[in-house]
């Protein structure tokens, strides 16, 4: 049995990135965690900015992050992995994505005695070095969209990604080769929203990380290379009843919970990218003609709409939302979908018909996302039934730190917005 030496303590901060630090277990087992407040107000290119809450005015104070009862297995030897909500001055702090999340679990829980599931697809661009030292798309000649195996893969890294998952006890269900050479799709199993939320987050920190030890970057960046296919985070959930019944499917039809969820979810389209797709790379992805939820629309088994139903196996049946980029925080992203799928069942929202064209040359829907990052954040910032459910300050402090990163990347190219994020994404 290895020894536990240093437990890496970790959270998820609203670009995206793992931040956390080492320290002794004993210091985890007991008791919180101090972190700086103001490391949420920090830009890509290290620039301390104001940000609402995060104390850069007040002296840059302290947030605790308080450890779940049960750490979790590491990649790393002799480390193990503690997770954990953030607390300022003793009460949830509300830049937390984990916290949002867990207040949509309480309200289906509470309210509506409903337990959500979730299951998150990530999709990946692999990148390797040349001899100049220029990062390029990793050269796999015999790759093809579900290609598995050497040709698709010849440095191994999805064998990597695949044993390094079993032994961190991180639930993959599939990997394969995506549409275009050197992208990959990965799915981690449903569980519950929490725990699939934890899971999402700590298989990307360790799926760049495990990359980087075969000398690849494998970059979650939606689009980074501007002729081929984004890389989408795609949020399927559903909810158990008390019984343990999946209520999306009735006598094999939508439920009417699930058309108020997709209502809730086609009803603040718009404002839902500011949350969803929060880099301006994002907005290559987000193009009609694309499988990326551009249009505010919705169909069975449809890959070109915002929210794709699955209805053929009662047990097996979810909505799959599919705005979200790679790049995103899966809590936030997840919370999200969840709050809005909530103010559809509260709200008696039109649902639209179903989407019957074939999304590429022509479809029913006439609303769709902003066109760049500012004016999504510019739809979210006038969307305050949105802003109140997922939280008022976390909305706040992402508005104020992704219109600063939007002015700084103003008037780029496309290689230099990608080189500007893919070191971190």
């Amino acid at each position: 049995m290895t020894t536990i030496n240093r437990t890496r303590v970790l959270y998820c901060d609203l670009h995206g990135l793992p931040r956390g630090k080492y320290v002794r277990p004993a210091f985890a087992e007991g008791g919180s965690i101090g972190f700086s407040r103001d490391v949420f107000a920090v830009t890509l290119d290290r620039d301390l900015i104001m940000v609402p809450g995060t104390g850069v005015e007040e002296g840059m104070p302290n947030m605790n992050l308080v450890p779940d009862d049960t750490f979790r297995k590491s990649w790393q030897e002799g480390t193990n992995i503690a997770l954990g909500d953030l607390y300022s001055g003793g009460e949830p702090f509300g830049l937390c994505a984990r916290t949002s999340l867990k207040r949509a679990i309480a309200d289906f829980e509470s309210s509506l005695g409903l337990t959500p599931k979730v299951g998150i697809e990530f999709e990946a661009y692999a990148y390797q070095q040349d001899e100049d030292g220029v990062w390029r798309p990793y050269d796999t000649p015999g790759a093809f969209v579900y290609g598995t195996g050497p040709y698709n893969d010849p440095r191994g890294l999805m064998d990597a990604l695949w044993n390094t998952a079993l032994e961190a006890d991180i639930p993959l269900e599939s990997l394969n080769g995506e549409y275009d050479n050197g992208q990959f799709e990965m799915t981690l199993c449903f569980d519950n929203a929490l725990k699939a939320c934890d899971d999402a987050f700590l298989f990307r920190t360790m799926a760049r990380e495990v990359a980087a030890r075969l000398g690849l970057m494998l970059t979650f960046l939606p689009k980074p290379v501007p002729d081929r296919g984004g890389s989408g985070l795609h949020v399927n959930f559903s909810f158990l009843d008390k019984d343990g019944t999946n209520v999306i499917c009735q006598d094999g039809k939508l439920s009417d919970l699930a058309r108020r969820c997709i209502a809730g979810l086609i009803h603040h389209h718009e404002s839902l990218s500011g949350l969803l797709a929060t880099t301006v790379n994002s907005y290559e992805r987000l193009v009609p003609a694309s499988m990326a939820g551009y249009w505010a629309n919705w169909a069975e088994d449809h890959r070109l709409v915002a929210v794709r139903t699955s209805t053929s196996s009662t047990h097996s049946a979810r909505l799959e939302h599919r705005m979200a980029d790679a790049a995103t925080n899966p809590y936030l992203a997840v919370a999200t979908v969840l709050h809005t799928a909530r103010l559809g069942i509260g709200n008696d929202y039109d649902l639209p018909p179903e989407e019957d064209l074939d999304g590429l040359e022509q479809t029913r829907a006439t609303r769709h996302v902003p066109s760049s990052l500012p004016r999504a954040l510019d739809a979210l910032a006038g969307n305050r039934l949105v802003q109140q459910t997922v939280g008022e300050l976390l909305c706040a402090a992402l508005i104020e730190l992704k219109r600063d990163e939007a002015k700084r990347l103003s008037g780029k190219s496309a290689d230099e917005i990608r080189d500007y994020y893919m070191p971190f994404i």
